[in-house]
């Protein structure tokens, strides 16, 4: 039996909901580590810390950090609570990485 599109409209933006939901607790969480790691005092443009932290997304999922990776975020590049979780989510490895520059 096939659903009525206003059904799927409804689920469609429930699910809308939750991701949004969800992106919000990731940012927040790795928000509050990357401060605790001391990521907001570094002075860096957005985009180089972007980098940075794509560099570091890479290493924790097997990938190879030290290339160069791009600062738009691929698949993350619709909104910005993506970019945001997406960073934040690397923040730790961030901080410490540009600590050791500083």
């Amino acid at each position: 039996m096939k659903k009525p599109s206003a059904k799927i409209r409804d689920e469609i933006a429930k699910l809308q909901e939750q991701l949004k939901l969800a992106e919000t607790r990731e940012a927040e969480r790795i928000g509050r580590i990357a401060l605790k790691a001391g990521v907001g005092e570094i002075e860096i443009d957005e985009a180089e810390l972007q980098a940075a932290f794509e560099e570091v997304a890479k290493r924790f999922h097997g990938g190879q950090g030290g290339g160069k990776s791009a600062t738009t975020g691929g698949k993350k590049g619709a909104g910005d609570s993506s970019g945001q979780a997406s960073a934040a989510a690397d923040a730790p490895g961030a901080g410490a990485g540009s600590a050791g520059e500083a």
